[in-house]
């Protein structure tokens, strides 16, 4: 009976373990992909359209099509993490094949007479659009002086009975001998010094794909209008390795324990986009979309493992219950704006604006409250501000681009940390080659982002982090046919 109630009590606390303000951010972000036009020109395309991309950042860009048009994009994604913790530095990298998006344009044409007032033309289209990437792996190694991993099982577990223990942490540092309580359930570390080796290992893996459903319609050649409704489709799995060891025997007993921890995060949400493009004149265009939040059903699953290994050889390892969990997630609303300015057929040059407000981000369950963790969402991030440049030029059939773009730290002032704070910069670049009926085009993109982040937290001490740079190279290639 009292093992019965001990395996319940883990499973309810599965909730509080799994979903925490990270999940939020990472879910809430989206990546430079798409088609390689779209890429290379720096993801710019809010005033400009034409591009299949156009059906996930401004639909109202779709309505530029005059000929139906279908087009496939494969991409190979490259992923370094250099990691820095306790002054040595550690790289690592992913590389990813994928299909960046894939779809078909639709265009009904209303008038035969170009010229005059009046709707020009219907525009349909339907596709797959790859919005974030999660692929990346991570290594840090360091010798930590001061604390342990096991300080922080210890910290956790302060006045509850062992059959209370968190199932998926504490209880396994208890089973593995990692923590030990007096008769009041006061615990002790089996680390109190610290004087470890610490070292991490983490593979992640996954995307969100959009499936996009696009409606626009074109206005008198002047003013383009379009809807989107976007089905996202998300999957997301890490694996990590967390080690400490006694290598230079200075721990009484213990010489090594590993904590490997297995997460899978599925799934399905909804959106709504809606944009807008004016041609103000022959040389100058403006555009305009909203996206609503996109409204996930989500699910957990997840599995850890804790073993220890101590002097004369003697070793213990406990694997939690595998455990699923529920629950709902609520993405910011966003914003952006753009200008774009034509040089005839010879090119163009355009300058977005987005706003992606990261602390309104929530997380909601039937039977269990997030209050705690929306709160923290609220404290902890605060609103990006993206800006993105883009030109392209045309030499007869051949054509060049370019472009780069920011993006403000996403983090509150109060919990940025200087030099990696989660701000963002891209690169890009590309060309490509069209004739009347079939183009392709090549777009390389670069982004850089510096992070911060702690193994664990203990209670009025300083636990060491790490400082991560995370690069990320895309290289795509579209081929398109119109019709």
């Amino acid at each position: 009976m009292n093992r019965l109630l001990f395996l319940l009590a883990m499973l309810c606390t599965l909730g509080a373990n799994a979903q925490t303000d990270l999940d939020a951010f990472r879910y809430s972000q989206y990546s430079l992909t798409g088609t390689a036009r779209f890429t290379s020109m720096g993801g710019a395309f809010t005033a400009v359209g034409g591009d299949f991309s156009s059906l996930s950042q401004n639909p109202a860009g779709m309505a530029i099509y005059r000929r139906s048009e279908l087009t496939f994009t494969p991409s190979i994604y490259a992923g370094k993490t250099s990691s820095t913790f306790l002054g040595n530095t550690a790289d690592d990298s992913r590389y990813n094949f994928n299909i960046a998006n894939a779809g078909f344009v639709f265009t009904q044409p209303l008038t035969k007479n170009d010229e005059g007032e009046g709707w020009k033309s219907w525009n349909f289209g339907i596709g797959l659009n790859r919005i974030n990437n999660f692929h990346s792996r991570s290594f840090y190694e360091g010798f930590n002086l001061d604390n342990s991993f096991t300080d922080y099982l210890a910290q956790q577990a302060q006045g509850v009975g062992y059959e209370n223990l968190d199932g998926y942490y504490e209880y396994l540092g208890y089973y593995t001998y990692l923590i030990n309580p007096d008769s009041l359930n006061n615990y002790t570390s089996a680390v109190p010094f610290g004087h470890v080796t610490q070292r991490r290992s983490s593979e992640k893996r996954g995307a969100i794909t959009e499936t996009a459903f696009s409606v626009s319609g074109n206005y008198s050649n002047k003013l383009f209008l379009g809807a989107t409704l976007g089905f996202n489709s998300l999957r997301y799995t890490e694996e990590s390795t967390y080690e400490e060891l006694d290598e230079q025997n200075l721990v009484d007993s213990l010489k090594q324990f590993q904590f490997d921890q297995s997460l899978t995060t599925r799934g399905v949400g909804v959106n709504l986009k809606f944009g807008m493009i004016y041609w103000i004149n022959e040389y100058v265009r403006f555009g305009a979309a909203v996206h609503t939040p996109t409204w996930y059903n989500m699910n957990d699953s997840y599995q850890n493992t804790m073993q220890s290994r101590f002097d004369g050889g003697y070793t213990s390892r406990k694997q939690s219950p595998s455990g699923t969990f529920d629950y709902y997630m609520t993405t910011p609303f966003r914003a952006m704006g753009g200008l774009a300015f034509v040089f005839n057929q010879y090119g163009l040059v355009s300058a977005d604006y987005e706003f992606n407000d990261i602390s309104t981000a929530r997380i909601s369950a039937t039977g269990f409250s997030f209050a705690d963790v929306n709160n923290e969402i609220r404290r902890k991030y605060t609103a990006t501000n993206t800006v993105r440049i883009g030109t392209e030029w045309r030499i007869n059939n051949f054509t060049i681009r370019a472009g780069g773009g920011l993006t403000s730290s996403p983090m509150n002032s109060k919990y940025a940390v200087s030099g990696a704070d989660f701000s963002q910069k891209s690169l890009t670049a590309g060309f490509g080659v069209r004739d009347k009926n079939v183009f392709l085009d090549f777009g390389y993109a670069y982004t850089e982002t510096k992070g911060y982040l702690q193994p664990y937290t203990l209670n009025f001490l300083e636990v060491a982090g790490v400082r991560e740079t995370m690069v990320r190279s895309n290289f795509t290639m579209t081929f398109g046919v119109k019709f």
